[in-house]
Formats: structure tokens, C-alpha cells, sequence
């Protein structure tokens, strides 16, 4: 097998199979991810979209009070867009619905830095990272 075509192979089974709207800017940080979580969790065998959909709609007590789910400022659809407490409206967190996203590693790191922290009361894994990219991804 061609190195490349390994490789692909190998990526493939790490992230699963990517919905069409990922393009190579979040395959990187997906890759990124996936590196960390091999390290972290040993037995990794990649993301699961249902798992980052259980994270995004999911409501926990160990963040912060006002904020108790993603969906506090997101909404329940990550197609449209959200609001801050503040009023401050938050672009669609739905890759379909802005492309952009998760695409540049230093930008997601700053929002789950302060969003995992806000609803969960601390840090997101790498694994939850990238099992809430690859749910944001096929949507």
C-alpha cells in the first residue's frame, strides 16, 4: 500500500468517515485532536458524532449556573444562530452553515478553553473536542 493511501486509511479510521462539508482546514484540527486523544486515551478509536451531539445538547451541573448546556447561548439547532447573555449574536455553530469554522486550530482552542470551562467546569478532553467538531461537521 502507497503511503499515502495508508495514511488516509489510517486517518480514516481515527476521525471515521467525514461528512463532505469538512474541508482540509478541519481535517487538520481533527487530526490534531485525534493525536492528543491517542496520548491521552489509549484505547482511543476515534470520534463519534453521536457523542459530541450528547455534549452539545447535554446539560451538567459542574460549569457555571447560568450556563448550563451549549445550548444556554447556541440553541438546540447548530444551524442558526445563538446569543450571548449579553445579547451578542453568535454565528451558526453548524459547519454547513458557516464553513469557516474549526478551521484554524488557535481559535478553537480559545473557545473551548472558555466554553468548556463556563458549561462543564473544566477542560475539555481532545476526544469531546473532537467528537463536537465531527457533530458541528455533519451538521
Amino acid at each position: 500500500m502507497k503511503p499515502a493511501l495508508l495514511a488516509a486509511v489510517v486517518l480514516a479510521g481515527t476521525l471515521g468517515t467525514l461528512p463532505s462539508h469538512a474541508g482540509p482546514t478541519q481535517t487538520a484540527v481533527l487530526e490534531t485532536y485525534a493525536a492528543q486523544a491517542k496520548v491521552a486515551e489509549p484505547g482511543f478509536a476515534g470520534f463519534s458524532v453521536e457523542r459530541g451531539k450528547a455534549l452539545f445538547l447535554g446539560r451538567f451541573t459542574t460549569g457555571k449556573p447560568d450556563t448550563p448546556s451549549c445550548t444556554t447561548c447556541h440553541t438546540t439547532d447548530p444551524r442558526k444562530e445563538g446569543q450571548t447573555r449579553a445579547g451578542k449574536v453568535i454565528g451558526p455553530m453548524a459547519l454547513s452553515a458557516k464553513p469557516d469554522r474549526y478551521g484554524v486550530l488557535a481559535e478553537a482552542e480559545k473557545w473551548f478553553a472558555r466554553n468548556c470551562d463556563s458549561v462543564l467546569g473544566r477542560a475539555c478532553t481532545p476526544r469531546e473536542k473532537g467528537d463536537f467538531i465531527s457533530f458541528m461537521v455533519s451538521q
